[in-house]
Formats: C-alpha cells, structure tokens, sequence
C-alpha cells in the first residue's frame, strides 16, 4: 500500500481549524488531515468531525508531550472519548497516557493510534520504545523521534523494513526530513505534512511539488543536496521534475547534515548514487572520495560526487555553471575581481583564469585571498575593492539573513561594467540593486545554480535535462525572504 499524505492542521479558533482541514483537502493534496485540538482554545469534536470531505485523525496532545493542551488528563480523556463515539476515523493518544489501554479496548484498536514523541536527540532506545507501542495492540503504531545527525536515522529505517504492522515512524527536525519524504522505503502508513507544526515538518506543496512524494516507490535510486543550513535549497525541485520528466525510478532529497562524516555514512548505508555538495562541505567531503576529477583537484572544493560502479567521484559543476550566464562576455584581458576567500571563490577564480581573465582577489582574510591568488595566478587587492580597479565584479561571500538590506560592498564604488552575485536567494540581493541604480549590467545567482545542476543531472544520468525544464522549476519557487544561506547553494 503507498504511504498516504497526512497534513496536520492547527489553529487557535475551531472555525480556522476547520478551515484549514478544508483547505487541506480541497487544495492542499491531503489524503488524510490531522487535526491538532490541542492547539484551539476551545475543543470541538463536533465541529471537528462535521461537514469533512475526508478522513481525518482527531489529536488533543498533552502538553508533557510536546503539545499545547493546558486541561486536565480527565478534560483529555473525554475529548479523545468523544471523538470515537461521534465517528473519527482515527484517534491519537499518547503511549504514556493512563487512559491509553483504555481507548484501546472500548475500539478493539480499529482506528487508535498509539504514538511516544521523544525530543531528546541522539535517540535512545529506538527498537525497544517501539516493540512497547507495538505491543500496546492499537492499529497504528507512531514512534517521532528528534535527531540531529542523519544517521540517527538509520535505525528507524530498519525498523520499518522489518514490521509489516501499521506504522508511522518519523525523525523530528532538519537532520530527519528524509524520513517523512521517504516513507515507502520505511513501509509508513502515512506521511506527515504541514506548516511547521512539527519539528521538520514539511509543507504538502513542497513534498508534492518540490519532491514528487506521490512517485517515490521503496525501491527509488536516491540522489540529494547536503549543506548546513540547506532546508531553502532549490534543487529538489529541479532534480525531481528532471527525474520525473525521465520518467525514471529516482529521488532528490535535501540533506542537513552533522559534518562531512554524517553524510559519507549516510551515503553508504542508503546506496546514494549522487550527490550536490554545498556549504560547509564543498572541502570536508572531499577525503571521502575514491577520485577526483581534474577540475575538482584544480580548484581544491568539490560541489558534486558521482558513484560509478561502487566508487565515489568528486567532481566540480560550479566552474561550468559560473561561466554560462556570461557567454558573450569578453573576460580575456578585462578586469574580473572575486569577492570571497571559500570554495566557491576558488571555483570562479579558476574559470576566470582559464578565460583569461585579468584576475583580481579581494577578501576579508588576506591569507584566504592570497591562497586563491596562487592557485589561480591572479593579484591580491584590498577588501572592499577600490575605486575603477575592476571591470567585472563577482560577489562569492556567502550570504546572511542580512542579503537583502547589506551589501559587501558596503558604501564602496560600483564603478565597473558588469556586477555578478552568486547568492541567489533572495534574487534581488543589495548589492544588485545598488549595481543597477549604479547603472552596471548585473546577474544573479540562479542562473549559475540552474547551469551547475543540469550538468550535474546529466553525470548522474547521461542525459541532459530538457532545455528550460530546470529553469522553470527553479524560477517557480517565489522569492522568500533572506536566511542563512552559501553563495552557491545548490
């Protein structure tokens, strides 16, 4: 049976609540809505139940189980009471309530979903806390526990493949969201989607627009982006409608990883057949490969591993994706200076050297900058630039919560021709609207991020994505507001 999506619904109000598990139905894709009574100010069972276009999971979680019920234990009872007698087609209650084996046993365990929340990460005692739900005898059997690595994961993979009772296990946060994407591979009975109402917790429109959840088969070759922070990327949504157009068995996931070993271990225990690498682990990863290619080696930062036969390359897409927004850009002899001393500054400067470019380095630390410099033959200058030093500027400092007001320019000159900034999110950074009210020519980001992740998809699968596809996907997603973010972030 495939996994059902199941959007959680919260409000302070019961006519909101209502509202929402409408609106999940009728728009948001739910096969199933949970309804958090826990989070209205006044419960209604009745209204909860009345007039619903699907079926739904009534939950009012205690408030020592991360929910927001401030009533008594009896005022609880009654309510989950109420809600099997009017008819709900599942009822949420807590391993440890003490009324739990109750409700059990006045439904004969149709339609009771027995759950334990742990929040403490590294999770402790996964198996054994979860042979306790299953022997409690109700039909589904939930176990959400909080992780901060992603091979804390790994045990609940297990678990899924060996029980073929109905079940939902979960890991809770960012470390965790490939388990509620992956819920096939776990054998889950649904999924749970939502505006955050949990720890991780993704939106229905990002797990069936951006991820594709409905095509995801427990058999699916995994491919995925790792950073931290990388919950924003735009990838998923490129990779997945690639795979999707291809028709093929395949899935991209956004991987907030520990470090560079968490998502090596990941990799191999999951049989990863690719993967986008960002910010911090364009450096970290790259002991971890079987090779590397030569211009991944040049450039001393890796972006993409590509496994070939059980062997893990590590390649780099960035110097190719860099140069394709400035095709018909004379570099040969003009002035290109780099902004930034990381691995995407090592990147550019390698392909504005490889242009012929005349190749500035300005960054905050002159080691950084003067490293680059050697690798690529290029000069150090100060940082912020000085007046009329360059023709073209490229920005590859990563970008902060602050893109969108600050500039790394700060109130220096914008004297030069073309101005080039590698954050894409938020598109319209300050540094390029100062450019243009500047009057240089500028470019964003998400050009060099759509051209890195086609190159990438065609390593992984020898095809070329169909022109304009990752274009469209990319550009679909609305301009949010700045977070932390990398200057490619893939």
């Amino acid at each position: 049976m495939n996994p059902l999506l199941c959007v959680t619904a919260a409000a302070p109000t019961m006519a909101e609540l209502c509202r929402a598990r409408d609106d999940a139905f009728a728009t948001g894709g739910a096969d199933l809505v949970e309804m958090r009574l826990d989070h209205a100010d006044r419960p209604d069972v009745a209204a909860a139940l009345a007039g619903r276009k699907g079926p739904v999971i009534l939950t009012c979680r205690a408030a020592w189980e991360g929910g927001r019920f401030s009533g008594s234990e009896e005022e609880r009872r009654r309510i989950l009471e109420q809600a099997m007698q009017a008819g709900a087609e599942y009822v949420d209650v807590e391993a440890a309530a003490g009324f739990a084996a109750d409700l059990i046993a006045a439904r004969r365990a149709r339609g009771i979903v027995v759950s334990r929340h742990q929040f403490d990460a590294p999770p402790r005692e996964v198996e054994s806390a979860y042979r306790h739900l299953r022997g409690l005898g109700a039909e589904v059997a939930k176990l959400a526990v909080a992780v901060d690595r992603l091979t804390d994961m790994l045990p609940l993979l297990e678990l899924g493949q060996q029980d073929d009772e109905p079940h939902v296990l979960l890991a809770m946060g960012a470390a965790g969201v490939a388990s509620r994407v992956l819920a096939a591979r776990l054998r889950n009975r649904w999924t749970f989607a939502g505006d955050g109402v949990a720890p991780g917790q993704l939106s229905a429109d990002r797990m069936l627009r951006h991820l594709h959840f409905r095509r995801i088969r427990p058999d699916a070759t995994l491919y995925g982006v790792t950073g931290n922070p990388v919950m924003h990327s735009r990838s998923p949504i490129m990779h997945n409608a690639g795979f999707a157009a291809l028709g093929l068995n395949a899935v991209y996931l956004p991987l907030e990883a520990a470090d560079a070993a968490d998502i090596a271990a990941f990799m191999r225990a999951l049989d990863f057949k690719g993967i986008s690498i960002t910010a911090p682990f364009k450096v970290t990863l790259m002991p971890f490969v079987d090779e590397l290619t030569d211009v991944a080696r040049r450039v001393g930062a890796i972006n993409t591993i590509v496994v070939r036969n059980g062997r893990w390359i590590g390649d780099n897409t960035d110097v190719e994706g860099f140069l394709a927004p400035l095709a018909g850009v004379p570099l040969r002899g003009n002035r290109t200076c780099v902004l930034g001393g990381g691995g995407a500054a090592r990147a550019v400067a390698i392909a504005l050297a490889d242009s012929g470019a005349d190749l500035l380095i300005s960054a905050r630390r002159d080691d950084a900058a003067r490293e680059i410099a050697e690798l690529a033959g290029g000069r150090v200058v100060a940082f912020p630039p000085p007046a009329k030093s360059w023709d073209v500027l490229i920005n590859a400092i990563p970008a902060g919560p602050a893109a969108a007001t600050e500039s790394p320019m700060g109130h220096a000159p914008l004297d030069g021709r073309i101005v080039y900034d590698l954050v894409y999110e938020p598109e319209h950074t300050r540094l390029l609207v100062d450019a243009r009210a500047a009057g240089c020519r500028t470019i964003g980001g998400l050009d060099m991020l759509i051209a890195q992740a086609e190159r990438q998809f065609e390593l992984w699968t020898g095809q070329r994505p169909a022109k304009g596809l990752f274009s469209s996907a990319a550009r679909s997603v609305a301009d949010r507001q700045p977070r932390p973010d990398a200057a490619q972030v893939l």
